[in-house]
C-alpha cells in the first residue's frame, strides 16, 4: 500500500517574532501540515540585505506555539556549524519541542555562508569530504552518551550528551543529496532523502524535463540502496519545491497534477514555500491554504 502523501510547508525566518512572526507556524498547525520548516542560513540570496532570523532560536520558539506540528530545517549544513555544538542544541531543541525535530541536512553550498566565517569557499570536493565526515558524527553524538573522535576536519574530546534524545535512538535526519556520495550518506544514515529537482535542468529545462531528470535521481538513489542492502521503500522521499519550472500554487488543480506525478515517483512529502509577498515565494493565500487542507485527501482518493 503507498504511504499518503504529507504536505508541508518552509517558513522564511525573516519577520519579528511578536510583528508577526510566529503567525504562519500557528496557521501551519491549524491547515495540519505534516511540518514546518525553515533554512539555516546565515543570510540567503535576495534576502541578504534584510531581516534574517537564526534557524534553531526561530524552531525553539515555534515549538512553544504549535503542539503537533513537526519542526526542521531544510538544511542545515557544515558551512558555519560544528557537530558537536550542533548535536548539543539539537537535543534541546528535541526536547523543547516534545520530540518533533526532524534535521533536514546538506553538505552545504557556496553562498554567503560558506565565506561568512572568514574562509575561502570550499571546493566540491571538500564539501563532501567534510559532509561524509561531519554526518557520521553527528549521529553518533545524538544516538550516544559519550563520543570521541579524531578526524580530518572535525574532532571530538570525550563530549557528553546526556540526557540524549526524546526520539529515539536519535531524532530523524532528512538527508539532501543528488550525487553518489551525498545518497550513500542519505542511505546509510537517513530516514529521509530530498531534493529540490536538478538545478542544470531547472534553469533552462520544462517541467517535463525537471520530472525525469528527478526520476533519475530516484533510480540512482535506489541503486544505492539497493548497493547497501537497504530498503528504499523504507527512505522518504522529500521534494522542496520553487525550484523547478513548475508552478504549483498557481491553483488548486495545477498542484493537484503536480503532486500526482511526484507521489508517482514514490515521494512521500511535498514543501511548499509559505506565501511571502514581493518575492520568488509569492503565491495566493487562499489557494495555498485550500491545498493545505484539501489536497491529500483527493491525491488519496
Amino acid at each position: 500500500m503507498a504511504t499518503p502523501l504529507r504536505l508541508s510547508t518552509l517558513i522564511l525566518p525573516i519577520t519579528r517574532w511578536h510583528e508577526g512572526g510566529q503567525r504562519p507556524w500557528r496557521r501551519a498547525e491549524e491547515l495540519g501540515l505534516h511540518a514546518a520548516y525553515t533554512y539555516d542560513h546565515l543570510s540567503w540570496r535576495t534576502f541578504r540585505d534584510g531581516p534574517w532570523f537564526g534557524a534553531l532560536p526561530t524552531l525553539s520558539a515555534a515549538a512553544g506555539v504549535t503542539e503537533r506540528l513537526r519542526l526542521g530545517t531544510l538544511v542545515t549544513s557544515p558551512n558555519f556549524r560544528h557537530p558537536v555544538t550542533l548535536a548539543k542544541e539539537l537535543i534541546a531543541l528535541d526536547d523543547i519541542s516534545g520530540g518533533r525535530v526532524t534535521l533536514g541536512i546538506g553538505a552545504g553550498g557556496t553562498g554567503f555562508d560558506a565565506t561568512a566565517l572568514g574562509q575561502e569557499p570550499w571546493s566540491p570536493r571538500e564539501r563532501a569530504d567534510r559532509f561524509g565526515e561531519f554526518l557520521p558524527l553527528l549521529d553518533r553524538l545524538l544516538g550516544e552518551d559519550a563520543v570521541s573522535h579524531e578526524g580530518r576536519y572535525y574532532s571530538a574530546d570525550e563530549v557528553r550528551t546526556l540526557p540524549g534524545c526524546v526520539q529515539r535512538p536519535r531524532l530523524p535526519f532528512a538527508v539532501a543529496a543528488t550525487g553518489p556520495r551525498g545518497m550513500r550518506l542519505a542511505a546509510q544514515h537517513g530516514q529521509a532523502w530530498v531534493t529540490t529537482g536538478d538545478p542544470k535542468v531547472s534553469a533552462t529545462g520544462t517541467a517535463a524535463e525537471s520530472l525525469a531528470a528527478v526520476r533519475g535521481q530516484v533510480e540512482r538513489l535506489e541503486a544505492v540502496c539497493s548497493e547497501l542492502g537497504r530498503d528504499a521503500a523504507a527512505l522518504d522521499k522529500v521534494l522542496l519545491t520553487g525550484f523547478t519550472p513548475d508552478r504549483p500554487l498557481d491553483s488548486f488543480d495545477a498542484f493537484v497534477d503536480f503532486a500526482g506525478a511526484y507521489t508517482e515517483l514514490g515521494f512521500t512529502e511535498i514543501v511548499l514555500h509559505w506565501p511571502t509577498p514581493d518575492s520568488a515565494f509569492a503565491a495566493d493565500e487562499k489557494v495555498f491554504e485550500r491545498i493545505a487542507m484539501e489536497a491529500p485527501a483527493q491525491l488519496a482518493g
